[in-house]
């Protein structure tokens, strides 16, 4: 499986523009887009996006966001840890280790990650060493968390 490069993105009309590429085209990159048009940002400022260019084109992209564990509904004792959000390789793309790419990014973080998992990804979660968190009654907001612990932390017994 070949390494692609992940790179942080930077918030600009370009990748604003390329964006509109991906299915989960959403809020918050409509309100990047207006903070850019109302000149707020910077060209380089950070974004929580991360993505993976095939030449010069942007083929997969991820939102991550380091939570602090004052916020942590998850894991007992709480903890920091990164919410993975909007991981999407474009079509034609697929299969080629990108997601990996991205999800490995994300683990060499070395924070818990959490995701919410589209309907039948699970096993792709699964594959890259994911646990659904079953004990929650985050199912009731319509969420299928999955989490993976970095090596030598792990979850806490949990009822």
């Amino acid at each position: 499986m070949e390494m692609h490069d992940v790179v942080r993105l930077h918030v600009n009309f370009k990748t604003l523009e390329e964006f509109e590429n991906f299915r989960e085209y959403g809020q918050q990159e409509l309100s990047m887009k207006e903070d850019l048009e109302a000149n707020i940002i910077e060209n380089d400022s950070e974004s929580p996006f991360y993505g993976v260019y095939f030449g010069n084109k942007l083929v997969g992209r991820m939102s991550l966001y380091k939570i602090d564990k004052k916020f942590d509904r998850y894991f007992d004792p709480p903890q920091d840890y990164y919410e993975l959000w909007k991981l999407e390789v474009l079509p034609g793309y697929q299969g080629k280790g990108i997601g990996n790419s991205l999800v490995n990014f994300a683990k060499s973080l070395g924070l818990p990650v959490k995701t919410n998992a589209r309907q039948r990804s699970d096993s792709f979660w699964e594959k890259m060493g994911f646990e659904p968190l079953t004990y929650q009654t985050e199912r009731d907001r319509g969420e299928n968390p999955y989490v993976w612990f970095p090596e030598g932390v792990s979850e806490q017994e949990n009822n």
